[in-house]
């Protein structure tokens, strides 16, 4: 008797620390991956012919963009070779992955949603990135995506795949990290009026996140014309330049609903609404005046302005001689910038 209840003990007690042990196992933490997506057609050994890039202004995605990439990339148009996409965000849902895996040439589809430093050392996640030939950041908040990647092992995955010739794309928060220079938004919101009037106010501009070729000493923006945001891209030039960071700074603003894509040469073309357009704003000498709680005066600035299909030579900036000038005096803008 005594022997049969301390077996029942002994037996209720081992169900219980089961029943712990699988709840906690159930409910480890996991970096959120929302459905892997499978074509039945197999790769063909691929050979990357990238690297290349998509920089989208946010609002609606240009798929145009996005099969130039995947295109480019294969090095072949409406041809068997296929390559496996993975979409990276900070939060969201997996609402990429049915549209890109309709597209020509792709195996698979697939989205992370990694939302912490942790998250982005596992092992599973580095791999998944490592195995993508194009990567599409989700637009959202590049503060956080400096702050949850940079010299992580998401961060060097990313890197990997444009050192095979691979893709990265992104919109609106996820291509501003593409550029050399990057402001973070870790500060409060920061427009045209305000960045002109105080040229360092809330006003960081991060480095050594991605350096990718052709896309040296650039900022980008986005959202451009919509949100008015000339002021503020001529004010982090300037800021480039003054700070000593960049001699010759080109500040890249993206309307919405547009893409500036770019081939591993560095010419870069619009693609996108026809009332879309992209801004490339250059200054090439030191501002007369840019320092805290102190308006901007700022000479000169070059401006080119391209709209749907035309193109822009990011390698050899030189020899695109069809500027218009602008400036600023006192934090005002001499003339209409657009």
């Amino acid at each position: 008797m005594f022997l049969t209840s301390l077996f029942n003990k002994s037996l209720k007690a081992t169900l219980v620390l089961f029943l712990i042990v699988a709840t906690v196992l159930v409910f480890l933490p996991q970096v959120k991956s929302y459905g892997y997506l499978e074509n039945n057609s197999a790769d063909l050994g691929l050979q990357h012919a990238g690297p290349v890039y998509d920089l989208g202004g946010g609002g609606r995605d240009v798929d145009e963009a996005i099969q130039w990439m995947i295109n480019e990339v294969r090095g072949c148009y409406s041809c068997e070779k296929k390559v496996d996409v993975v979409i990276i965000r900070n939060s969201g849902s997996d609402a990429y992955n049915e549209a890109i895996l309709a597209m020509d040439g792709v195996s698979s589809a697939k989205t992370l949603i990694i939302s912490d430093r942790e998250e982005a050392t596992r092992e599973n996640v580095v791999e998944d990135i490592e195995d993508a030939e194009v990567i599409f950041f989700a637009g959202g908040d590049q503060c956080q995506y400096l702050r949850n990647y940079l010299n992580t092992g998401v961060d060097g995955a990313i890197k990997s795949v444009i050192a095979r010739g691979g893709a990265v794309g992104g919109t609106s928060a996820g291509a501003m990290i593409q550029s050399d220079f990057v402001f973070n938004a870790c500060s409060d919101k920061v427009i045209s009026e305000t960045a002109l009037e105080s040229p360092y106010e809330d006003i960081t501009l991060n480095q050594d996140f991605f350096y990718w070729e052709n896309l040296q000493d650039t900022i980008i923006d986005t959202h451009f014309s919509e949100r008015d945001r000339m002021g503020r891209l001529m004010t982090f030039v300037a800021r480039l330049l003054r700070d000593g960071r960049a001699s010759d700074a080109l500040g890249i603003g993206v309307d919405e609903n547009t893409s500036l894509i770019v081939d591993q040469n560095g010419l870069a073309e619009v693609v996108g609404v026809r009332d879309g357009f992209v801004y490339f704003v250059s200054g090439d000498h030191l501002p007369e005046k840019c320092e805290p709680q102190t308006p901007l005066t700022f000479s000169r600035f070059k401006i080119w302005k391209r709209g749907n299909g035309e193109t822009f030579d990011l390698r050899n900036r030189a020899l695109n001689d069809d500027y218009y000038e602008v400036s600023v005096e006192n934090g005002k803008i001499d003339s209409n910038p657009y």
